[in-house]
């Protein structure tokens, strides 16, 4: 294992999982981008995404670099709550909520922007993993 965007991922990726980083992702305008979580690969979800001809961008495991909530959310939420003590778990909710709602539209552009950045340094490196935010 090794750190990648302050997670431990297994050391080398193997050759199936840097083709499917490489391969073509984008079908048409409207692409989804999600983690490999059970509710999102349910068969019912699949069968929807693939009846509305969505195109899914895959996700490969262990790919911290390509997760937005890794490199946009979690980091953000980390700097607001940092040293941040809270007696119950509704107190915790309350300041996540607003954390998240001082988020403006140009975080979540320039957050889509950095990602497909990081699909491009992805690409340009053969599908292998890349650590920090030197995307551009």
């Amino acid at each position: 294992m090794r750190r990648i965007a302050a997670k431990f991922v297994p050391r080398l990726l193997q050759n199936e999982q840097k083709r499917k980083r490489l391969e073509k992702w984008r079908t048409n305008d409207w692409v989804l981008h999600h983690d490999n979580a059970r509710p999102h690969t349910a068969y019912i979800v699949r069968e929807f995404l693939a009846k509305n001809k969505m195109a899914v961008v895959p996700h490969p495991p262990y790919s911290p670099d390509l997760a937005p909530c890794d490199f946009f959310l979690f980091p953000k939420m980390k700097i607001k709550l940092k040293g941040r003590r809270f007696d119950t778990v509704e107190e915790i909710q309350a300041e996540t909520h607003t954390v998240l709602n001082t988020l403006t539209k140009k975080d979540f552009q320039d957050a889509f922007e950095k990602w497909q950045k990081r699909w491009d340094r992805c690409m340009r490196s053969q599908g292998d993993y890349f650590e920090g935010d030197g995307a551009e």
